[in-house]
C-alpha cells in the first residue's frame, strides 16, 4: 500500500487576521517557506464578529500594518466597521500570502524533525508552526444563562449587530468592558431601556487638554513598554480594557451620565432565582474605582506636561455626575417586570489552545512564552494581548511583534540548514538574508 507523505513546509502559521498576515509579509521579505491556514476566511472577526456601528476606539495613525500605515484623510478619527474591512482587505491584497482557507486545524504535535499538523484538508508537517489565532476563542457564558426564560433572547457580543434586530423591551447588557459600554450606549442611543451589569473595567478620558488620550500617552512611551517593564508585569496581560469609544468623533463613556439619562446600572451579576436576577452591591465600588483610574491617567499627563515645559489647556479631574441612591436597590432585577426580552453577555471569551499539544501553557490554558517564543522549539504565538506590549495585539504593535518572531523564525532556519546550503540562495529566494 502507497503511503502519501503529509505536505511539507517550512514554516505552518494558523491563523489569517492581521497577526497571520503580517508574518507573512516578513517571512515573504526572508524568503522563507511558509503556509497560512485558516479555518474561515481571512479577518473573518472583523466581518462577522463586530456590530453594525462599530468602530476603532484607537486613533487611526495608530493602524501600522507592516507596508500599510493608514493613510486616509482623517489621521486622528475612528475608522468605522465598513472602513476597517476596507483597510484590511487592501492589507491583504498587499501581502497576497500562500493562503488556504476553509481549513481547521485540529492537532500540533512536535516530532523529532519539527511538527505534524492534522486538518480538515489532510496532514501537514512544518519545522516550525506559529499560533496566530488570537486568545479569544470561547463565548464566555455564565450557566445560569440556561435557567432564563424561554421567551428572553440571549446574545453574546460577537452576535449582536444592532437595536432593530431585538425584540421591543428592555435589554439587560451584563458587563461593562470595551464591547458592554459600547453596546450598551449603541442600544441607550436607540431609546432602548438599558439595564447593565457593571463590572470593574475602568475607563479613561477621550480627550484630555487639548488632545487625544492616546496622543498623549504615545509621546509618554506607554506604548512602546514591554510587558516585563510594566509595573503589573504578566498581570497585565488579564486586564481589562478601558472603556471609551471612537463613536461620532470620539468621547468618554460616562456610566454615570447615562444613568442620569434613564440607564439602570446594577453591580457584579450575582444569580437568578424565580425570574429575578441578583446583583452584588458593588456598583459604587465599581464607578469609584473606574474614575480613580480616569483622573489617574490625567494626573500622568499632567506631570508629563509639566516635566516636558508643555503648552497645553489648564488641567482637570472629573467629579462624579450621579451617585447610585441608597433608597434605590442596584442588586435585584425582576425580569417580568421590568419588560426584559434580551439579554446580551458581554463578559468575554476564553482561551481553546486544546489543540495544541505542547507542554507550553501555564494552569489558566494561557501559553508561557517570551515575546512569542515558547520553550517548545519551532512553536511560537504571535497577535495575543500584550504578547510583548501594549499594541500587540492591535493594528498598532502586531507588526513589530511580526518582525520579531520572523527574524527567530529565519535564524532557526539558518541553523537547521545543511552545510552546503548555509549562506546560499537555495532553497531560500534570491532576496533573503544569506544565514
Amino acid at each position: 500500500m502507497t503511503h502519501t507523505p503529509p505536505r511539507h513546509h517550512d514554516v505552518i502559521v494558523v491563523g489569517a487576521g492581521q497577526a497571520g498576515l503580517s508574518l507573512s509579509h516578513y517571512l515573504q521579505q526572508r524568503g522563507i517557506d511558509h503556509l497560512l491556514l485558516e479555518k474561515n476566511t481571512p479577518m473573518h472577526a472583523w466581518r462577522h464578529q463586530r456590530w453594525d456601528a462599530f468602530c476603532l476606539v484607537t486613533p487611526n495613525w495608530q493602524c501600522k500594518l507592516p507596508g500599510h500605515d493608514y493613510a486616509g484623510p482623517e489621521p486622528h478619527g475612528f475608522m468605522k466597521k465598513g472602513e476597517i474591512i476596507a483597510y484590511l482587505e487592501a492589507f491583504l491584497v498587499k501581502v497576497n500570502p500562500p493562503l488556504m482557507t476553509g481549513v481547521t486545524v485540529r492537532h500540533v504535535k512536535p516530532t523529532s524533525t519539527g511538527y505534524t499538523v492534522h486538518t480538515s484538508a489532510g496532514e501537514f508537517s512544518a519545522r516550525q508552526v506559529v499560533v496566530c489565532s488570537g486568545g479569544y476563542h470561547e463565548p464566555v457564558v455564565p450557566r445560569l444563562a440556561e435557567r432564563l426564560p424561554a421567551h428572553i433572547v440571549q446574545l453574546h457580543s460577537e452576535q449582536y449587530r444592532n437595536p432593530q434586530a431585538l425584540p421591543d423591551g428592555a435589554v439587560l447588557v451584563v458587563g461593562s468592558g470595551q464591547s458592554g459600554a459600547q453596546i450598551a450606549e449603541d442600544l441607550h442611543l436607540a431609546g432602548k431601556q438599558v439595564h447593565l451589569a457593571v463590572g470593574d473595567a475602568p475607563r479613561c478620558a477621550r480627550f484630555y487638554r487639548g488632545r487625544d488620550v492616546v496622543d498623549w500617552l504615545a509621546d509618554m512611551g506607554y506604548y512602546d513598554m514591554p510587558v516585563d517593564q510594566h509595573p503589573l508585569r504578566e498581570g497585565v496581560r488579564d486586564n481589562t480594557n478601558h472603556y471609551v469609544t471612537g463613536r461620532d468623533g470620539g468621547r468618554d463613556i460616562d456610566l454615570r451620565a447615562f444613568a442620569l439619562q434613564g440607564m439602570k446600572l446594577h453591580g457584579l451579576l450575582e444569580g437568578l432565582q424565580d425570574g429575578v436576577m441578583t446583583f452584588q452591591d458593588t456598583l459604587k465600588d465599581s464607578l469609584d474605582q473606574a474614575d480613580r483610574v480616569y483622573n489617574g491617567i490625567n494626573a500622568a499627563i499632567d506631570r508629563h506636561i509639566a516635566q516636558q515645559g508643555l503648552d497645553a489647556p489648564p488641567p482637570s479631574v472629573y467629579e462624579p455626575v450621579w451617585q447610585p441612591l441608597a433608597s434605590v436597590d442596584h442588586t435585584r432585577l425582576d425580569l417580568a417586570a421590568a419588560g426584559i426580552t434580551a439579554v446580551i453577555w458581554c463578559i468575554g471569551f476564553k482561551p481553546d489552545f486544546a489543540w495544541v499539544d505542547a507542554p507550553v501553557f501555564n494552569g489558566r490554558g494561557q501559553p508561557v512564552h517570551h515575546r512569542g517564543v515558547t520553550s517548545q522549539p519551532g512553536l511560537y504565538f504571535l497577535g495575543l494581548p500584550w504578547l510583548h506590549t501594549w499594541g500587540s495585539g492591535r493594528f498598532s504593535g502586531v507588526a513589530r511583534d511580526a518582525l520579531y518572531l520572523a527574524e527567530q523564525i529565519d535564524a532557526a532556519q539558518c541553523r537547521h540548514l545543511p552545510a552546503k546550503q548555509a549562506g546560499t540562495s537555495s532553497p531560500r529566494s534570491a532576496s533573503a538574508t544569506p544565514c
